[in-house]
């Protein structure tokens, strides 16, 4: 079984309104209720586990009315960390094969990257999808640049990131007893934290990450020329 692992515990108000930027609407329809289509509507995803933040219960039931695949919803914590490990640890008794942990706000990402993701981990326990760097990094300091990074090699993180069930899960409970405090800021480098060997796929500009009201707007955009 491949669960598809949504982690929409954020309370992010960036994008502006009144609504964690999850719920709010996209061409008429809650951010979230795209993303999770995007997963849901792949044959090799069995089923999506969303975690939500407690206080958002009738905004999920709203976004996700009559969609399938889903899993009765889990609360996540304080940190995104925290939310992702409650949603692999509420997973026990379905023991999956594997669980692509998505990020709420990233509706564009395609069948043939989660498809690449899976294909991955049938070669190795951890895999990711990222787009290598384009520009020139500088270091500053005092608004003074006091280096050029080179950008041979580095990659922009994005989501899914794939992982074979036991060995994440494994991970997690590991960063909480050997790293307390340590601000993990994805899944993958909690994997790498424990050891496992995590394969780069190659994602999309288009899989971007709803963070701003600029986003929004590119968003609505690419759905109207769709």
């Amino acid at each position: 079984m491949n669960i598809g692992l949504i982690v929409a515990a954020g309370r992010g108000y960036r994008v502006g309104g009144p609504l964690p930027k999850q719920y709010l609407p996209l061409a008429g329809e809650p951010i979230l209720r795209h993303t999770i289509r995007a997963l849901t509507r792949h044959p090799g995803i069995d089923a999506v586990q969303v975690v939500i933040h407690p206080d958002d219960v009738p905004l999920y039931e709203d976004a996700t009315k009559d969609l399938e695949k889903l899993r009765p919803v889990l609360f996540g914590g304080t940190e995104r960390q925290d939310s992702a490990r409650l949603g692999l640890e509420g997973l026990a008794g379905q023991q999956p094969r594997t669980v692509l942990i998505h990020d709420a706000v990233r509706p564009f990402v395609s069948a043939p990257i989660i498809s690449a993701v899976l294909a991955a981990l049938t070669r190795g326990p951890a895999a990711l999808v990222g787009v290598p760097l384009a520009d020139t990094l500088k270091c500053v300091e005092d608004g003074m640049v006091t280096a050029t990074v080179p950008r041979a090699g580095l990659w922009r993180a994005q989501t899914p990131q794939g992982f074979r069930y036991a060995d994440i899960l494994r991970a997690h409970r590991h960063a909480v007893h050997s790293a307390p405090g340590v601000d993990f800021t994805d899944d993958a480098m909690i994997a790498e934290h424990a050891g496992l060997r995590v394969e780069m796929v190659p994602g999309s500009e288009d899989n971007f990450k709803i963070t701003t009201a600029a986003d929004l707007a590119r968003a609505e955009t690419m759905l109207q020329g769709a």
